[in-house]
């Protein structure tokens, strides 16, 4: 604020937090920013003030560090990538760049007018700035590579102010703060300039010694210089400024200066005394030039017509490495100015410190190795070469360097290639593996170098000279001489091991030591190696299984396909040996040999390899079997096996099988498709079918609460589709074929409860013009004229296929000729209340006085003398249960049907007796209603009635949770009803019985008549 106050407040506005700044209202708030970085422990807010200071503070008030003077006022501040660095603009016309810490480091861009606001753009390097004269500005930062290399030591500038030593060899890091920006670093044995802007350090080692990393300030020269490179000898630094090179002392003095010809572009310490070093020195013409720092003349060591862009001189200081600016890499030999060789794809170069001839250099993201005038080693690495010291080569990749180590084996070949015996040892002197060691001493034992030979063995610690000479014979051919010789010089495993090479077994067992088990079994396994090269299997068969190698034994086993020395061979082992049993089963189960297979994998205990094994090989009941016992391999059989009956077209039981192994969505997709086929076959009683198992998975599913009302819908959508197609089959198969196995009065009854059941968007499939076609011609011959007028009105208004169209027509003219009303006897009455209903009902299958649904008989569609009933509030289905079957004490039964058969009246009792039970059925008081109500109000029935009922009456629907069970009461209970107890539809127990021994299962549900239940 103006005052000088901050105040930090959270989110509703309250205050947690107040800073108050030592200036007041003197020192005015003029901007604040958080420090974006999700690396600093706490959050830092900077504040910049018009008492031309910015300073720092943690979330909780607590300053940190001191205030930093800016001597201008600011007008904004803002982090600049991810919290690193600081810009700030305002009265002095430009915009800065300082640290995270306020240490200013430089300008980014200069305006006419203040600077009001500067913005970073996010995870880029872009400014933008906005003055007071309206104008913006757009920067891009560039922070250039600062850094400097001798041999192992690498310094390099980090967090612009801050210089890191690192020592390649041992990972050590050392940093050393200047809180300035560092402009150059410089480093040369043990010491290191840094400059910053007004002066240059001069840091050296605390000691001589090669691993030390503590470096103290030498020398300070307080001044500014201006310089493109800076370079630092033992007592002098050199300074390059474009064409003009200037030596000074360690106190600032300039003792010397050389001008060139042309623009510098490199310059590099080849080393010497302290005081008299060396410099490299290429410019731009191509001319490269010598320079002591103590001769004010320059050596010129070769003229070349391109500019330079990298040097390198050879440790012998005879040749020299030059990449141009057309990426070549020359090398010169410095004495006769002669070109050597050129390389192409070259960016920068480095001579190897300990051999003379191997130099490598970098470029195209490839790491070139050239050794003498031999063809280039070639490997991937990104970067640029700046050095190579023994096998380790030194990377610049970005930021950072890193030390590769690199085998000389392919130079220290390309020397043996050419018999250049003594130039290879000194490669492998550099770093080669022990086949190499010894390959070398072969190479040069065979071409008569013994010296070289001889520095071999010594260098792997060989100086025995029976040793030696035994291996002298063993190449002669001389083997029972090298033999003793191996024995004698106390090294019998090389004897062994050279009878075993020669397959000379029976000679090898005499050198077999102390019966050592290990020695005996690798002479067996070299023994059944031969035997298997010598096309003998059987034998090496053998000997591998005594030498306990049973995984090579089963391999050849396997690849010859004998079968039973395989299962010999799994009996035999120990079941904690997992891989010889593991790969005995899948050579048995390659071999079609799966019962083997399978007694491998009980013998392993891995069940679920043994349950793979069932179901690749289709032997599906061991697999069933499997599954019983441990339900958890249940998907990984039923799985399989649906796919398996989907490929040989058994979907049903597909469908069965994927709902088996809880793949809801494949059982859903399979009988949806199923569906399909069957409506658009025309097979109606198999549509049925399907959705009647569609909805009863949909039931099964709605047990997960997060999906129980969207399946729940789906369940009451897929049963009503299941009972329109099982009606619709009949009227289908009546119109199609030639003959018709139903009564008029079933065709009668499944076309008006098809009419009033019929949704506003017909299900796919069912033809309105059948159905009105069928209610037509059966009203028309049962009597019901009325019903058949309304038909053949209804049909006027429908499109009429050409083969129905004759017999329509002669209908509707005949059917004029009949009475206009319909026969009494057709019509359905209700049993709740007695009331004739009429045969076309706007209401639906429900009475029009009571509004109480119908239910019909699955196989005549007659209406069923059943009403349905509830529970009252607090009784449970178990409690309903048990009151219905409890046995309570009343007149005979008998009697009182006969009594309520004489009685010409029914007599519905409205007052309900609870202390008693009279003669009178107290379920028949709750069928009373109000007369004329448009709302249906079921029967609920309370315990007292509950216990009045025989269980004989009472049919109950028991469905799966999440639905309640439904109750029904027979009100004549001479005329029997049966209801599946899979699919819950109700018959007339004679129909029942007779479509049950015609088809041998429910005709709604299939359920088979010997299955236990649903």
């Amino acid at each position: 604020m103006f005052n000088g106050i901050i105040s930090i407040r959270n989110k509703n506005g309250e205050e947690k937090v107040k800073i108050e700044r030592p200036g007041g209202s003197l020192s005015p708030i003029w901007s604040i920013c958080w420090n974006p970085s999700r690396e600093e422990r706490n959050d830092i807010l900077a504040v910049a003030d018009w008492g031309q200071k910015v300073s720092f503070y943690q979330l909780s008030g607590k300053q940190i560090g001191k205030d930093r003077a800016l001597n201008f006022d600011p007008c904004c501040i803002s982090y600049f990538t991810k919290g690193e660095y600081i810009l700030l603009g305002g009265s002095d016309k430009q915009v800065s760049l300082f640290t995270k810490d306020g240490v200013r480091l430089g300008t980014v861009g200069e305006q006419n007018s203040w600077v009001w606001t500067c913005q970073a753009k996010p995870d880029s390097n872009y400014v933008v700035v906005g003055c007071q004269d309206g104008t913006i500005s757009f920067y891009q930062l560039i922070f250039s590579t600062v850094h400097g290399l001798y041999k192992d030591r690498y310094a390099y500038r980090d967090s612009m102010t801050d210089v890191i030593v690192q020592h390649l060899i041992t990972e050590q890091k050392v940093r050393i703060k200047c809180k300035e920006l560092v402009k150059k670093i410089a480093i040369y044995r043990n010491r290191l300039a840094i400059q910053l802007p007004e002066k240059i350090l001069i840091y050296e080692l605390y000691s001589e010694d090669l691993s030390d990393m503590h470096y103290r300030v030498k020398e300070k020269i307080i001044k500014k210089f201006e310089c493109n490179l800076l370079v630092v000898c033992a007592n002098h630094i050199i300074l390059c400024q474009e064409k003009r090179l200037q030596c000074l002392s360690f106190s600032g003095v300039k003792e010397r200066e050389w001008q060139m010809e042309s623009l510098i572009r490199y310059i590099k310490v080849i080393g010497g005394p302290p005081g008299r070093e060396g410099l490299l020195v290429g410019l731009k013409n191509g001319q490269i030039l010598k320079i002591f720092v103590d001769n004010l003349f320059a050596i010129v060591l070769l003229k070349q017509a391109t500019a330079v862009r990298c040097l390198d001189m050879s440790a012998s200081r005879k040749k020299l490495a030059v990449v141009d600016e057309n990426d070549t890499c020359l090398v010169y030999d410095i004495d006769t100015k002669e070109l050597l060789f050129q390389e192409p794809n070259a960016n920068s170069v480095a001579w190897n410190t300990q051999c003379e001839d191997m130099l490598c250099f970098s470029g195209g993201g490839y790491l070139n190795i050239k050794a003498s005038t031999f063809p280039v080693h070639r490997q991937k690495l990104q970067g640029f070469v700046v050095g190579y010291n023994g096998s380790k080569i030194f990377c610049l990749h970005v930021f950072s360097i890193s030390a590769v180590e690199v085998p000389q084996s392919a130079p220290m070949y390309q020397y043996l290639d050419r018999k250049l015996f003594k130039e290879a040892y000194q490669i492998a002197c550099l770093g080669v593996t022990d086949t190499d060691w010894r390959e070398l001493a072969m190479e040069a034992l065979e071409g008569l170098d013994f010296e070289t030979a001889k520095k071999e063995r010594k260098k792997r610690g060989e100086t025995n000279n029976d040793l030696f000479l035994a291996d002298v014979f063993s190449y002669q051919g001389k083997f029972h001489e090298a033999a003793k010789l191996y024995k004698r010089s106390g090294h019998e495993n090389l004897a062994l091991e050279m009878y075993t090479d020669l397959c000379m077994f029976e000679y090898a067992k005499d050198f077999l030591g102390s019966g050592d088990p290990k020695e005996t079994k690798m002479l067996i396994t070299k023994q059944a190696d031969w035997a298997r090269n010598i096309k003998e299997p059987k034998a090496a068969v053998e000997m591998y299984i005594s030498a306990g190698e049973h995984v090579k034994a089963i391999e050849i086993c396997g690849d010859h396909g004998w079968v039973d020395m395989l299962i010999d061979i799994a009996r035999k082992l120990d079941k904690a040996e997992r891989e010889p049993l593991l790969l005995c089963a899948t050579y048995l189960k390659k071999l079609d040999s799966p019962g083997y297979a399978a007694e491998t994998y009980l013998k392993m205990g891995d069940l679920k390899s043994l349950v793979q094994l069932h179901v690749e090989t289709q032997r599906w009941d061991e697999a069933f079997a499997l599954g019983e016992k441990h339900p958890e391999f249940k998907d990984d059989i039923y799985m399989p096996y649906a796919q398996w009956l989907a490929e040989n077209d058994r979907f049903e039981e597909a469908q069965k099988a994927f709902h088996k192994a809880g793949r809801q969505r494949e059982a859903v997709q399979v009988l949806e498709q199923l569906t399909n086929n069957a409506v658009a076959e025309s097979r109606f009683n198999d549509a049925a079918y399907y959705y009647w198992m569609l909805s009863m998975q949909c039931l099964d599913i709605a047990q997960d609460p997060a999906q129980k009302d969207t399946m729940l819908g789906k369940f009451y959508h897929f049963q009503r589709l299941a009972e329109l197609y099982h009606g619709y089959h009949a009227i289908h198969r009546h119109t199609e074929d030639p003959f018709s196995v139903h009564r008029p009065e079933t065709l009668f009854n499944i076309s008006r409860f098809l009419l009033h059941s019929l949704p506003k968007d017909t299900p796919s499939g069912i033809s309105k013009v059948k159905i009105l076609f069928t209610l037509a011609k059966q009203s028309k011959a049962l009597g019901a004229y009325r019903l058949a007028r309304h038909a053949y009105d209804k049909l006027r208004g429908l499109y009429i296929p050409a083969r129905f169209q004759k017999s329509i027509e002669l209908g509707t003219l005949t059917i004029r000729a009949k009475p206009f009303h319909d026969s009494e006897e057709l019509v359905p009455l209700c049993y709740r209340c007695s009331t004739n209903n009429p045969l076309l009902n706007n209401l639906g299958n429900v009475c029009i006085n009571c509004r109480q649904p119908f239910i019909f008989s699955a196989s005549s569609y007659d209406v069923l003398h059943l009403v349905e009933f509830y529970l009252e509030e607090g009784i449970t289905d178990e409690e309903a249960i048990s009151l219905i079957d409890l046995e309570v004490l009343r007149p005979k039964r008998d009697d009182r049907q006969l009594e309520i058969a004489n009685n010409s009246s029914q007599i519905l009792r409205l007052v309900e007796t609870k202390d008693s039970i009279g003669d009178e059925d107290p379920f028949t008081a709750k069928l009373s209603f109000e007369q004329g109500g448009s709302e249906f109000v079921p029967v609920v029935v309370s315990r007292l009635v509950l216990r009045s009922m025989s269980r004989r009456d009472v049919l109950i629907k028991r469905w799966p949770p999440p639905l309640r069970w439904q109750y029904f009461r027979s009100l004549l209970p001479d005329a029997s009803i049966t209801m599946c107890p899979s699919c819950f539809q109700m018959f007339h127990s004679e129909d029942y019985e007779l479509l049950v021994l015609q088809h041998g299962c429910c005709p709604y549900c299939r359920r088979c008549k010997d299955d236990p239940g649903p």
